[in-house]
């Protein structure tokens, strides 16, 4: 049960009252009406902006009107108090019996509390990672693929049906550079030296010598020629499709190995030689040159410094600044070649046409130009039915005894993802990386994030999740039925600021996916251990605030609901963040 819906569903019945007493406009605009949680605890327990939203349409002042609605809710069951504030807003505070049975609620759920119905019926599709297949997964990447996989998870229980999906960048020179890197480390395996210079221009990483003796392993010396007792590489044709597929295959298989380490599993991965090859980008582009998008023209130079190789060329081009984009862009080149933006335009009508209404495309920072291009050729192949949203992923920034980490010698120039969860956990990476706004630079501190104390965030939540554990270990008893327990026994201050703060659960889980946010459940969770930990200190200066009350059980019944109730809506957040809650800490 969502607390916040169920008083705005009560504010909503009163504002249709005022309508059919002709109090308020008939076709007053009820949609824009929100019940949040106030600010400050001063003010109340939350808040409307009714009397703001609607005192144009109803040709009233928005504090007279506030007082007519105001009147109204007053009547409500466990309303206590209402006032009016600034130039409209109505605060209201609820009675401590409403916060009381948040607890049935939360034990009764179980992990399903929280679960929203806003994305019933509407399909979305949450691409991320999709790191070329080059080389394994670097920090940046884990970033994206935690991101993009919170996300998903998030909007799954918000009631969206969700398509994971990768996407492999196999058909570009970049493919090629791999494999080109991967033939000498063959010829490594093959015994022949190959000086380190030859890499610079390639992929040096030490992870593909063992690519290199994987190839040797299944081709022995059939891929290179023999001369003077010498190995070197033949014809580049005769090698390079073979070597090519298998460097593919090879590093896709590390890909996925890397994202196992992050608690990843993607349901799609789509290939890009497979866009080629199904005959989609000319398919997409018949639908855009059917609407007359596509036209032969030359684009101006680019702007601010021009490099030294352009000269104005025609080409074909999408007429994306029709949907809202800068410029026209290009989808083939003079040649006749396809420009990168062809399959993706392709890849994008894919995602489309397999009826997704929603779709996600989690990139890298430096991929900021390219949001509203492939936004454009969305609009306009699903003719306004298909919305793209794209979240770019900022770079993260490591950090040992105060110094900058930038290399390693495993992975060339990268520190990879695997390298960093090895080290301090799969659920401290995960946490962390969500700490911070997908858009914000992150700060990754490996000092920090190990060490036990409230500074460390994922600590600080995690303890709150095991402490409450071993209260009901404690305990040694099971919680009886909610309806058994007295719940009004749960009188304290802190004690209903702990109920309050678990019944705004449900609220900011949906407008976390409907804003495409899960770093708001790490934010949330933070707040509700600082709670949890702050009723649990109390305890340690005051003996009648503790969890246990050995000369009254009904109090520490009704405490040991709470206790367990706020227990699972921790875990319900780590599960959405993909973290697993510790049972106790070490």
């Amino acid at each position: 049960m969502n607390f916040y819906r169920h008083s705005k569903d009560q504010i909503i019945t009163i504002l249709k009252a005022l309508q059919e007493a002709s109090i308020l406009a008939k076709d007053a605009n009820l949609e824009q009406i929100d019940v949040t949680p106030t600010r400050e605890a001063a003010h109340g327990d939350m808040a409307t902006n009714a009397a703001m939203i609607l005192a144009k349409s109803s040709g009233k002042n928005p504090k007279e009107l506030a007082a007519l609605i105001a009147e109204q809710i007053r009547l409500l069951p466990d309303i206590t108090s209402v006032e009016i504030a600034g130039a409209g807003f109505i605060n209201m505070r609820f009675a401590p019996s409403f916060w009381q049975r948040i607890i049935p609620v939360i034990l009764k759920a179980g992990n399903e509390y929280g679960k929203s119905d806003v994305g019933k019926g509407k399909h979305i599709n949450v691409e991320y990672v999709s790191a070329n297949p080059t080389g394994p997964l670097h920090v940046g990447h884990g970033r994206g693929a935690v991101f993009g996989d919170a996300l998903a998870t998030l909007l799954a229980k918000a009631g969206f049906h969700v398509t994971k999906e990768y996407y492999i960048n196999d058909a570009g020179s970049q493919v090629d550079k791999l494999a080109k890197a991967v033939a000498y480390r063959y010829l490594q395996a093959l015994g022949e030296p190959v000086e380190d210079t030859v890499f610079a221009s390639l992929y040096p990483g030490e992870y593909l010598i063992p690519v290199g003796e994987a190839l040797k392993q299944q081709y022995g010396e059939t891929l290179a020629v023999k001369q003077d007792g010498h190995y070197r590489l033949g014809e580049e044709s005769e090698w390079l499709p073979k070597v090519r597929d298998f460097a593919i295959q090879s590093m896709m298989t590390l890909i996925r190995e890397d994202l196992s380490y992050l608690g990843i599993e993607h349901d799609v991965f789509t290939s890009e030689r497979s866009i080629h090859a199904r005959g989609l980008i000319e398919e997409a582009l018949a639908v855009l040159e059917s609407k007359g998008l596509i036209y032969k023209g030359i684009l101006e130079a680019p702007k601010g410094k021009t490099p030294d190789d352009w000269e104005p060329r025609e080409q074909t081009l999408f007429k994306s600044t029709a949907f809202g984009d800068d410029t026209d862009r290009a989808i083939k080149k003079s040649d006749g070649s396809w420009t990168y933006f062809a399959p993706d335009i392709a890849y994008h009508y894919d995602k489309y046409k397999r009826g997704n209404d929603l779709l996600v495309d989690v990139l890298g920072a430096d991929h900021g130009g390219y949001a509203k291009r492939i936004q454009s050729a969305v609009k306009a192949l699903s003719d306004g039915k298909a919305n793209l949203e794209v979240r770019l992923c900022q770079m993260v920034s490591l950090l040992r005894g105060g110094q900058q980490v930038k290399m390693s010698k495993r992975s060339g120039n990268i520190i990879t993802a695997r390298e960093v969860v090895e080290e301090v956990g799969k659920g401290v990476f995960r946490f962390i990386m969500l700490t911070r706004k997908n858009d914000a630079m992150l700060e990754f501190d490996f000092d920090k994030v190990t060490e036990q104390s409230k500074d460390n965030p994922v600590f600080y939540v995690q303890y709150a999740h095991a402490r409450a554990k071993s209260v009901l270990k404690m305990a040694n008893a099971d919680v009886k039925a909610p309806t058994e327990v007295q719940l009004a026994l749960l009188s304290h201050p802190a004690e209903l600021e702990l109920m309050q703060k678990m019944a705004h659960y449900p609220r900011m889980l949906e407008s976390a996916a409907i804003a495409y946010e899960p770093h708001r459940i790490a934010f949330y969770l933070q707040e509700l251990a600082a709670e949890f930990h702050s009723l649990w200190n109390r305890g340690n200066s005051d003996l009648s605030l503790r969890f246990i009350q050995k000369d009254a059980m009904d109090v520490t019944l009704a405490r040991l609901a709470l206790v367990r109730a706020c227990s699972k809506v921790i875990a319900s957040g780590l599960i959405v963040l993909g973290v697993e809650p510790l049972e106790e800490m070490r």
